[in-house]
């Protein structure tokens, strides 16, 4: 692989000038950037590379800050639940929460704006019977009903950052001072983050990018009494409340929001939760407020000559990339933590930027670089998962976050970062811009559709929840797949029905959760339009407990097109006499071993047209069944490995009756796969494990021949 530079982003940090020319040397870079602790010397900027420069809109400005505590960020939270044991209860709502963190609001009037909640009915406690002892922080509450739970959700403020604690805490940075988050809806903070951004560009010059880290509201991130993260979702609005807000959306949107419809019994409206209407309408009015905001912070960038760069992440709440108004801000560019395939293509595929940059794992940080670690395990492992998705969407540019000095201390990490930023550059220099070949058109369906492009099961980075990695397996399989991917929520489909060129739909989650549909799932018109598309040839692959809501009889609502439904205990008076499994199927051609993750139980057939294709524990894991002219299968869970990927592929070919078609740039090695680009002629054989592999490989026509790879290889072919 030839040497080449460019399109790389390199961390750097004060005095270490001599070594930060001879890693841009090395890995190419043509770009520097500070990090969330450290700052470049004059001469590092002066250097022959664009300059990042970290930026903070409202946090990192305590001096501001504690001029106008009354402007900090608030944020509903709720207590523990309390058993009331006598008439009276004592509820001290700030225990388990991390006092250097957050503090109540007691500006506001708690009667208002508080809520004492009978856990046990679900009624509202009258304000008459409680009060807040502010120097206890204590409700006390009267005339209790003895033997029901009860919680408070109160107003706090927000006084530390989450993320500058998080790396406070990680990197043991002593007595440097806490950030004070303050909120722009404010007016003190309104008129200061605009007027200190005109000051802060003129006296930083040599910024050639803005790097926006990120804008007002961060996610939901709050730590327990013992400084440990008690509750995180990387797309929680819950810290983008505030009074102001609440009156806002009151006189906007014309109703009063309650307490509850933010903490939502202890959830926050994690994402898996099905989004109630108040809360959907929240999300809408944060979104059209923050892009408002945004844009005149980047027209401020932009008057400057100046670029202005989204960091995904921190405090990006209200700028999700995929909704109605982001493209409304005008940014230059986005860029995110790359954890795998699918976060990878969170940020490639996000239209309307000029340039997309994902920051690769791990970051130079002391819990991945000291002594007897060994940093490129995790780099090879985050590199050849991401590879994958680059192949179908590349990013512009690639970097690194974090200290240079811990890095550079690990030569053989350095020099595999070498190999990466030339094989990333030969990537997008043969493929940017160039649609490649699918096969299949594919849609994810759940609640929260385009909204959530790629965003379905995980934390962030690539992590995922308990009882979410054998669904997170399924974006992260079609990620680097050869089919076209889109995201459609059961609104869209009442409201317009399948798109037509959708051959596959998947439906993928537990029961209850906003992906699987929970309640969704009781609208005949939905079923309706789905059972008719598949009935007239549509293909429907449901993993994990897929159309999942107990009514009129029936579990999975599209029971009769699975052939199957699961087992809650109703019927076990029925007889199941459908258990044999099916000796050779499509589907499972490629597979030695099934892998369903933490799976399913109690899944059984229907009826004997039913085809099972895996069945153990008494239970079906895996099976098809046709439905007029269409067919569905079913998989009981799928974590990400190559095999399931391929196992996925072939669900998906043989649910739109597409079989023939899937020998067409294809590859017979589970290990292998074959990206063609018909519009340059060109197509790359790509070995995605650490060990030698071999292959059959086939062309756009089906011819075949057999090919070696080594470890991690990409062989690059022209046809005619």
């Amino acid at each position: 692989m030839k040497k080449t530079t460019g399109r790389v982003t390199l961390p750097s940090q004060q005095h270490f000038l001599q070594e930060t020319k001879e890693l841009m040397e090395r890995w190419g870079a043509d770009a520097l950037r500070d990090s969330d602790g450290t700052k470049l010397d004059d001469e590092i900027k002066q250097l022959d590379a664009k300059i990042y420069t970290t930026y903070f809109v409202a946090r990192n400005h305590n001096d501001f800050a504690k001029q106008h505590p009354e402007e900090m960020q608030q944020l509903y939270l709720m207590s523990p639940y309390y058993t009331a044991t006598e008439t009276t209860l004592e509820i001290p709502f700030l225990k388990g929460y991390f006092e250097e963190q957050i503090t109540p609001d007691y500006i506001h009037d708690p009667k208002r704006w508080w809520e004492v909640i009978d856990r046990t009915t679900g009624e509202v406690v009258s304000p008459d019977y409680w009060q807040v002892d502010e120097a206890t922080n204590c409700v006390t509450m009267k005339q209790v009903e003895q033997w029901h739970e009860y919680t408070v959700s109160f107003l706090a403020y927000m006084k530390w950052d989450p993320t500058q604690m998080y790396n406070h805490i990680t990197n043991d940075w002593g007595d440097t001072p806490h950030d004070i988050p303050f909120d722009v809806r404010q007016p003190h903070s309104n008129q200061y983050v605009k007027a200190y951004l005109q000051q802060w560009l003129k006296e930083n010059p040599d910024t050639d990018v803005v790097r926006f880290t990120t804008f007002f509201y961060h996610f939901t991130l709050i730590f327990n009494d013992l400084g440990k993260e008690k509750f995180v979702d990387w797309f929680g609005y819950g810290a983008s409340v505030s009074v102001a807000a609440l009156e806002a959306f009151e006189k906007e949107k014309g109703y009063r929001l309650r307490p509850e419809d933010i903490v939502d019994k202890g959830y926050y409206n994690t994402t898996f939760r099905i989004p109630s209407q108040a809360y959907l309408d929240y999300i809408d009015f944060i979104q059209q407020f923050v892009a408002k905001e945004v844009k005149e912070l980047v027209d401020i960038v932009h008057e400057h000559d100046k670029e202005a760069m989204m960091f995904l992440g921190d405090n990006w709440i209200g700028t999700e990339p995929y909704g109605s108004y982001f493209p409304s801000v005008g940014m230059d560019a986005v860029v995110g933590s790359v954890g795998d395939g699918t976060t990878l293509r969170i940020i490639s595929d996000i239209p309307g930027v000029k340039y997309t940059e994902g920051r690769f794992l791990p970051y130079f940080f002391p819990d991945t670089f000291y002594e007897g670690n060994d940093p490129v395990i995790e780099a090879n492992e985050n590199w050849l998962t991401a590879r994958r998705a680059l192949m179908r969407k590349p990013l512009d540019r690639i970097g690194y976050g974090g200290y240079l000095s811990l890095a550079y201390k690990f030569p053989k990490f350095v020099d595999y970062v070498e190999k990466v930023t030339n094989e990333f550059r030969e990537i997008y220099d043969n493929i940017h811009g160039i649609q490649p070949y699918t096969g299949l058109k594919v849609a994810v369906l759940n609640a929260w559709g385009k909204l959530r492009t790629w965003q379905t099961h995980i934390v962030a980075h690539g992590k995922w929840y308990k009882k979410a990695y054998s669904y997170h397996g399924v974006l992260e399989a079609l990620s680097g797949s050869a089919v076209d991917v889109s995201f459609i929520s059961f609104d869209d489909v009442i409201a317009k029905g399948v798109p037509e060129d959708i051959d596959v739909i998947i439906n993928v989650g537990d029961v209850g959760t906003a992906f699987s549909g929970g309640e969704k799932w009781k609208n005949p018109q939905l079923i309706s339009i789905l059972r008719k598309w598949i009935y007239e040839g549509g293909g429907f692959v449901g993993i994990g407990e897929p159309t999942a809501y107990h009514h009129e009889g029936r579990y999975f609502q599209l029971a009769n097109v699975f052939g199957l439904d699961k087992e809650l205990g109703f019927s076990l008076s029925t007889n199941k006499y459908f258990t044999e499994v099916i000796e050779n199927h499509f589907i499972a051609e490629d597979m030695t071993a099934f892998d369903f993750g933490e799976s399913m139980e109690y899944i059984f057939a229907l009826n004997e047209a039913t085809e099972i294709i895996e069945y153990s524990n008494d239970g079906v894991h895996l099976a098809s069944s046709g439905f007029g002219k269409g067919r569905a299968v079913y998989i009981a869970g799928l974590p990400y490995s190559h095999e399931n990927t391929r196992l996925l592929l072939r669900a998906m070919y043989y649910a739109a009756h597409k079989e023939e078609e899937m020998r067409k740039w294809f590859a017979s090695n589970v290990h292998c796969e074959v990206h063609a680009y018909p519009e340059v002629k060109k197509y790359a054989i790509i070995n995605n494990s650490t060990e030698k592999q071999v292959t059959d490989v086939y062309d756009g026509d089906g011819n075949k021949r057999q090919v070696e790879l080594e470890a991690s290889e990409i062989i690059w072919e022209d046809y005619t």
